[in-house]
Parts: structure tokens; sequence; C-alpha cells
């Protein structure tokens, strides 16, 4: 078989580096004012900040940071960009899983194989053809419900056109899939704080900053680290909170950390770390409500304002509904902070100017809605929430939480169209799904029943890594008939795939993304730095090949060009209004003015200010420390009200010798991204292999010494990792970085160091079904036999000269494609269309059915301003919303 470069289709006639690579005007790096040097610098930007790339003769050499944009970049800017890019470990080519290769006709494609067999190289033709050719077969004989996308949120780069919205697009002309619902990063707390808040919260704005600084006077970090977890960003990481974050510690303000670990918050902002059980946060928050109740310290006036529900909580606080007085001696067997100092916090927190800042880890956890909620009650009893510097926030360790919010419109771009599969899988339900199809499941209150996939499509998702007990999904896979995994690397997400189709990274094509998640104050270019590395192609222009092959090219492109629909998307943006299209592009980016009256804005001001005229969007209008439509489900695992709940394991429980195993964000990587990069791993790996964090005495009873290889273990697999020994972390527990890239040795142990072979597919609670992978025990020792280095990033296998004959275009039956596509969208209301044009690209449902209309009405006021909708838009998608809602009359 030969491999030129497919020629036929209009797109591929040199579409992908259809503008070149030009030199960059106006550059704003200091160091390309250096007169002496050639001009070949190009504006990018990446989740890891904005930058100007060097290019000499076609090659990247180097990364220029950009001060004025970014207040303090990171070594993942610096090195790893760079390092990934011509990494070992980008998939030059389609591929194509031998067995599958050879076998795609009779259906005897072995999927036990996958993970164990070499690639074929192939073309894109012959790719193109494969895929083609499941997604038909898959839909016509089971039905689009048994395609299944596991390319959910979107985090597979920084840009408008990144992979989950180009498959939604495609997939949604052919009819549509099962999709995920809900995500890893705060599954539980967005689905059940909108009912106690009437908000996500989790992704909503933080009080201004300054605010902060001059009002509050005690910030607790519960499980938060936003000094770590800021250096990275939906978006565009751009770092503005790192200089307010010292100005609040240096105007006095007060840190508290409540962790199991002392983290680099801590010891930035000189907080005081107390210690406590992994998992144990509700009974701590609910002992200090009742030393707070028994000092009178609550604020009575507040909770009959503001909140219903309180005097049922309260009951349960003071034991009268269970005979057990939630007292400090109560939650100091159970967290392990001493009885007293649980008093000490409660008055601390209840007497002075108080802002609470909790972690999304706290809910990745079983019972996880519980803990943001006692956190909401705590502080409601204390009347604080809606006080300026005061109440709570879950959002203050991500996207520059604290920084003003512009409120101006983000660049938007294609829609993803109408999912005709109602049906959804909970994120992290995928194995239980793939195991149970047919089975009923209960989210968000509603009645859903697991598909039978027969087909796994994978865009710029690294699913393989995040989804929890890796093992038990790998053997999950092998029911399903074809798995298409589109990628820059080789990830898990790919080895473990049939079908291979290789993405260019954003350095390789143009996009546009935005600055600042919640301050959406800047709008950057993404601007081709350097030509596609081998056979690779966009996401935009590989979803295109897909699309002609299919007879969809001009409904997939709308018959434009990518350029165009950059163009279109920052037309869209508040950007646009002062400044053009050309003149963004030549510059690489273009500012959004934040009002003043931003920089003074609290966090639930407005309801405090006068609840009749802004209520919460909850049933009552009020906080809801005793929610009836959550108490109406009837869930064993999840009452009306946050209560203690012991675990299915954690220390509370723990066989002897058993450690609690956390597995927070890195501080070198995004989740897996990054995770290839040589001169990262070198400044953190041990031996190739992921750290563990070991309290200095659990190592010494172990006969473990700092550096030593240890295994993890427990019945649901082993990793082999590194010991990092240390006194800031507490007896009990190990930490181990959530995103490591995974590598099998002949016993079966991660020789990577995965953390999710470890960790369980226990749901969170049948509220939201989700991730529990803070929710762990494990038992250690010392590897006596680690096997040879970690091969985690080193390419599979591939067959370079294989012969194959061409595939006939007869067999594959693309004419099935009409009538599926006949009627999509055509009886569409206005609203119904600007909805799947505009709202479906971000963290909310990309259904209407799929939430109530409070909650609907919870994260509007946020959905709104980044879709661009003006006001008759958003009046027409609103009625949408609240005609095909969940509990639509």
């Amino acid at each position: 078989m030969t491999f030129p470069q497919p020629t036929r289709r209009r797109f591929l006639q040199g579409g992908v580096a259809a503008l070149g690579v030009s030199p960059l005007l106006n550059s704003t790096a200091l160091a390309g004012l250096d007169t002496n040097s050639f001009a070949s610098r190009v504006f990018h930007a990446s989740h890891f900040g904005p930058f100007e790339a060097v290019v000499k003769d076609g090659t990247l050499i180097n990364i220029n940071t950009v001060p004025e944009l970014d207040a303090q970049p990171t070594e993942m800017l610096m090195y790893g960009i760079k390092d990934r890019t011509y990494d070992k470990s980008r998939i030059d080519y389609p591929m194509v899983r031998k067995s599958y290769l050879e076998n795609w006709e009779s259906g005897d494609t072995k999927p036990e194989l996958r993970g164990k067999e070499p690639y074929v190289r192939v073309d894109w033709e012959t790719a193109f053809s494969l895929t083609a050719k499941a997604l038909l077969d898959t839909a016509s004989n089971h039905g689009n419900e048994a395609i299944f996308s596991s390319s959910y949120g979107g985090w597979a780069n920084a840009g408008n056109f990144r992979p989950n919205v180009m498959q939604g697009r495609l997939l949604n002309l052919i009819g549509g899939c099962t999709n995920t619902q809900g995500d890893w990063s705060a599954g539980a707390s967005q689905i059940c704080l909108p009912r106690v808040i009437g908000d996500m919260e989790v992704y909503s704005a933080q009080t201004a900053w300054e605010v902060i600084r001059d009002n509050t006077e005690v910030f607790v970090l519960v499980g938060c680290d936003p000094i770590k977890n800021n250096r990275i960003e939906y978006t565009v990481a751009d770092h503005q909170m790192s200089g307010p974050w010292a100005q609040i510690r240096d105007n006095g303000c007060q840190f508290v950390s409540i962790n199991p670990q002392r983290t680099p918050s801590d010891e930035y902002l000189n907080a005081d770390w107390v210690s406590i059980v992994p998992n144990t946060d509700v009974a701590l928050f609910s002992a200090m409500a009742f030393h707070v109740l028994d000092k009178g310290l609550e604020d009575r006036e507040y909770l009959d304002k503001y909140t219903v529900g309180s005097d049922k909580w309260i009951a349960y606080i003071k034991g009268e509904t269970d005979e057990t007085p939630k007292t400090p001696e109560w939650a100091a067997a159970i967290t392990g902070i001493d009885a007293d100092k649980i008093r000490e916090l409660a008055e601390l927190m209840a007497t002075k100017k108080t802002e609470i800042a909790g972690a999304w880890s706290l809910q990745r956890a079983q019972h996880g809605e519980m803990t943001h909620w006692a956190i909401v009650n705590f502080s409601a009893l204390c009347g604080q929430i809606g006080k300026p510097g005061q109440g709570v926030g879950f959002s203050w360790h991500y996207g520059s939480g604290g920084m003003p919010a512009s409120g101006k419109s983000t660049p938007t771009g294609l829609s993803q169209g109408r999912n005709w599969v109602k049906g959804i899988c909970p994120a992290s339900r995928i194995t239980e799904m793939l195991e149970n199809p047919g089975a009923e499941f209960i989210y968000n209150g509603m009645t859903g029943t697991y598909p039978d996939v027969k087909m796994i499509y994978n865009a710029g998702n690294n699913f393989m890594s995040h989804q929890q007990d890796t093992n038990r999904l790998i053997r999950a896979l092998e029911k399903v008939e074809t798995i298409v995994s589109v990628d820059v690397w080789w990830t898990a997400a790919t080895r473990w795939a049939d079908i291979v189709l290789p993405a260019c990274s954003t350095l390789e094509r143009d996009d546009i993304s935005v600055g600042g998640t919640y301050s959406n104050d800047k709008v950057y270019a993404m601007k081709q730095v350097i030509e596609p590395v081998g056979e690779s192609m966009s996401d935009y222009h590989i979803c295109e090949g897909l699309a002609d092959k299919l007879g969809l090219w001009a409904q997939f492109t709308d018959s434009l060009d990518l350029i165009d629909h950059i163009e279109a998307a920052y037309n869209r943006s508040g950007a646009a209004q002062h400044t053009s299209f050309e003149e963004f592009w030549e510059k690489g980016y273009a500012l959004q003015e934040v009002p003043e009256e931003a920089r003074n804005w609290t966090r639930h001001g407005d309801f405090y200010t006068d609840p009749v005229e802004t209520p919460l969007h909850t049933s009552s209008g009020k906080i809801e420390m005793f929610c009836e439509e959550i108490a109406g489900f009837d869930i064993d695992d999840c009452p009306g009200m946050p209560v203690w709940m012991e675990k299915h394991e954690y220390l509370g429980n723990a066989k002897e010798g058993q450690l609690h195993v956390v597995s927070p964000h890195p501080w070198y990587r995004l989740h897996s991204q990054m995770d290839q990069s040589e001169t990262l791993r070198e400044l953190y790996k041990i031996e190739g292999r992921e750290p563990v964090r070991v309290n200095t005495q659990d190592a010494a009873d172990r006969g473990i010494e700092n550096g030593d290889l240890v295994e993890l273990y427990n019945d649901r697999g082993t990793i082999i990792v590194g010991a990092i020994l240390s006194d800031d972390i507490m007896p009990g527990v190990v930490s181990v970085y959530e995103g490591g890239w995974p590598s099998l040795d002949s016993k079966g142990r991660c020789n990577s160091g995965l953390v999710n072979f470890l960790t369980s597919t226990q749901r969170s609670s049948g509220l939201s079904q989700a991730t529990t992978a803070n929710t762990v025990l494990c038992s250690m020792r010392k590897c006596e036999d680690p096997e040879g280095p970690n091969m985690a990033y080193e390419k599979p296998e591939i067959i370079e000269d294989y012969e194959l004959s061409e595939i006939d275009e007869e067999l594959l039956g693309l004419d099935r494609v009409a009538s599926i596509t006949e009627l999509l969208l055509a009886d569409a209301t206005p609203g119904e269309k600007i909805f799947y044009e505009r709202c479906t690209v971000c963290h909310g449902p990309r259904e209407a059915s799929h939430f109530t209309q409070n909650q609907w009405k919870g994260i509007t006021p946020s959905m709104f301003p980044r879709a661009g909708l003006d006001e008759n838009e958003a009046t027409l998608v609103m009625e949408f919303l609240m005609e095909n809602s969940s509990d639509a009359p």
C-alpha cells in the first residue's frame, strides 16, 4: 500500500494550511524586540497561557511569553508545549488495528486483542471509509443510540473548534448518538446545588477579589488549592489572580486550610493547616454548626429571611431526629480533628467575616452532594451568604475565580445541531453502561435506560485515563464492535481503539479562544504556527472529510472554509464592536473592557440586598437548607438535607494497614495533558513513574525510603509509583496525581502509576451518578520487582508495509445517509435552532429535557452572555427551554 496525501476532496487541496504561516507583526513579547533576530513569531494561545511561537525554517524552536497578557507563565507553557509538539508519542498517520483491518467485512475483528496487537498504517481514504461504514452500520442495525460519544467537555484544547463540538456537529447530521451528561469535575454538585442555592456554583464567577481584600477577615480553603489549580484553564489561562491572592494575604486576611495534606496555596497564603480524614467534611461542618447553635452564635433573622428548611436541619444537628447530637466530640472521632479545634474553628468562622472556598474535589466522593451543601448550610446559619467578603464560593481554585467579569459575549463557533438521541449516560457510568445494556438508572430525578452500545467515537478525550476502575473498563470494552479515537498523541484512549485518526495540534491550524473563564476580558487568535506533523489534520478537517465521505460536506461546512467560521465566531463577540477581525487577527488578541461596577460585585449580593425582587432559582426562591424536591425523590443515598453518611471505604472502616488514596490535579499537567513532556517529567517523576506523597511514619512502618518504587494495590488493580516522603500529609493518607498515562507490565500492574487502576466505580448517589474517585482505600508495599522502564510514552507496534486491496465503495452502503437526514431540524422553532446553534458548547446540558425549569433559570444568566444572545434571542431560547424542560407542564 502507498501513502500519498489524499487530494480528491476540495477541502484537502491545501485546505488545512490555507492561510500559511506568517510572521507576527506588532510582536508583544520582549524577545521579539531584538532587532538582530529573525522575525518569525506567531501568536497563539492554549490552556496554559497565550504566547508567541518562534519559528525557524518551518520548525517551532521556542516559546516566548507575553507579560502583559500572562501574569505568571508556567513550565507547561515554556517547556511542555514545545516538547509535546514533536514528541515521539505523536500519531503521524491514520492507523487501524490489525485484526480489525483484516476482518472488517466478516465482523470477526477480535476486540479482545485491543491494547495488545499492532496497528497498521493506512491512508486517509481507508480510514474514512471504515469509519463511515461503522457509523452507518451501527445506526442502521442498532439505532443511533448504539453510537456512544465519550468526547464530553472539550478539554482537548482551548479553541472554539475543539474536537467534541466538531464531532457532535458531524454525528448529529446523521441522527446523533448517545452522549454523556454531567462531568468528572463537579458532577455531584452541578446537579444538587441548583436546587439548594439556585445555581451550579461550581462553574460560576466568584466575588470580585477587591471585595475580598477589603472585607474578608477569614478565608477558609476546604480542599481548595487555587495557587496550583489556576495554572490551567478550560479556555486560555492568564494567571491574573496570582498578584491579587498576595494582596489579600498581605492585607491581613487569615487563611485556614482544611485538607488531608498541606498544599502550595497553604504555603503561599500562610494558611493554618488543619488535617482532616478524607471524605469527612460533612461531619466537621455539622459539628461546627452544633457549636454555633450551642453558643447562640447563629443568625436567626437571616435564617428566617433568606432560607427554608433550617428547622429540619437544625433538628438533625442537635440529634433530635436520630438521637445523635453532632457534637465536636462526635466529629472528632470521625474527622481526626480535635474537638477543641472544631470549637475554635466554629467560633472563628461565626464571629469573623468569613469566605469559605470549597474545592470540586470534595464532591468527588460517595455522597458527594452532601459536602458543598453542608458548607452552604453552615455559612447560612452564620448569616453570611451574600454579604461583601463573606459566604461561599466553589470555584475559587479555577479559571482565575475572583477576577471581575467583563460581561461581554465571547466568540461562539459552529453549532452541534440537534441530537435526535435523547438518552444519555452519566459521565462516570460508562463502564456500568457497557456492562448493563437495557438497565434503568436514575439521574437528576429522571429515569433513563442504558443503550446497547456497539460503537464508541472518541475525539480529543482520554477517557481511558479518567474513567474509574480501568481494568473493569478494559473488560467491558470487549463487547463494543468498533472504537474510533481521534487524537494528537498515543494516549490510553487510542491504544485501545480500532481506528485511530491523527489530529494535528492547535499549533498546526487556526482557531480562536478567550482569556479568563469568568473574566472573559480577552479574545485570542490561535494562529497556525507550523505545518501539520505527518499526515495529521485538524479536528474540523477530519470531520469535514468524514462528512464528505457521507455526502454531507455542504451541511457540515455551510460551504465555508474554517477561517470564515473563525471570523464569524469573532464577530459574535463583544470585541468585534471596537476591533475589526483583520486588526484582531494581525495583533493576536483583543481586549474586552471590564466595567467598574464588576470590581465591587459580591456573589449572591443581589439576593441578600433584596430576596423578593431577586430571588434564587430554587423552588422557594431561598436557600434550601432542607430541600423538599430532593427529599421527594426518596433516594436512599441522597436525603433532603446534608447529613453524615459513612462511606463504603474510608479510614473509618479500613482494614489494618490500609491507606486512603486521594488523587489531586497535577502541578505540571492538565489532567493527562503534558504527561509525555520529557522536560516536565524530569521535574517530578521518579524512575519514570508518578510520584506518591507518603507520610514519613507510614513509610517507615513499611520499610520505604524516599525515592523507592512502591506498589499501591487493592482488589481492583495495582500501580507502581515513586515514594515522596513528607510530614505535610496526614498519616493514613497517600496522594497520587490523577491523569497519568498507563502502561501495563507482564503482571498486569500499571507500570506508569495511573491512579484509576485503584479507584472505584461506586456512584456518588442516585441523584447525580457522579464519580467517587476520592473514596478509595489501598495497601502499600515496596516494589521488589519493577519491570524495565515505563513504556507509556512509546508508540505501539506499527506495521508500515502492510499490503491491502483498495476498499470497494459498494460495500460501504453510503446511500443509507439520505433516509436519515431528510427531516433533521425541519420542524425546529426559532428558539430551538438558536439553542442548538449557540448554547450547546459548554458545561450545560445539550438537551432541554435534561434540566428542570429552575436548573435552566440558574445556569442561563451565565450561559446566555457567553453565547452572545441578544434580549430577543435569549427570550426565544428561554421559551424553548421552559416548554421542553424535564418538569415542563
